[in-house]
């Protein structure tokens, strides 16, 4: 298991915007998190005094970016990863902040290739699930901008 410090350590997002708590387990295919910070009050996320349910895709794209950092251990430092695309986005709370349960974040890697990665992710509290996507992430994208 991993902690918020081991997680800040493996993502670029630092301070509040490192969201995460904990990494509950991962394999190959699959990272399980926790987090809390939905119902932090300086979470940046927040708009007008709330916290959307859509901002838990972020949530779902820092899990994802951990899931790489895991996996990329073994063969040495992580690759920068971007948010590509998000599909099929079910939003089925309106909003994140009045939850009083811990957030679980799930990513599921469906297939992927050495610079393309589809995921699919779910996140939910008190065995409710709150939104459902999948979500493309592209990796060293920069290798890329020159091309045709």
């Amino acid at each position: 298991m991993l902690n918020a410090a081991d997680i800040a350590r493996r993502i670029p997002h630092q301070g509040a915007m490192c969201l995460l708590d904990f990494v509950m387990q991962w394999d190959d295919n699959t990272i399980v998190c926790t987090a809390s910070s939905h119902r932090a009050l300086d979470n940046p996320l927040r708009a007008h005094g709330r916290l959307g349910a859509a901002c838990g895709v972020e949530y779902a794209a820092q899990a994802m970016a951990v899931h790489g950092s895991l996996l990329a251990q073994a063969d040495g430092a992580p690759r920068v990863g971007y948010l590509a695309s998000v599909r099929s986005v079910e939003l089925l709370v309106p909003r994140l902040d009045d939850l009083a349960g811990d957030l679980t974040i799930t990513a599921e890697r469906i297939t992927g290739d050495a610079n393309n990665i589809l995921y699919r992710f779910t996140v939910a509290a008190d065995g409710q699930t709150l939104l459902t996507g999948r979500a493309a992430v592209v990796l060293d994208a920069t290798l890329f901008k020159d091309s045709p």
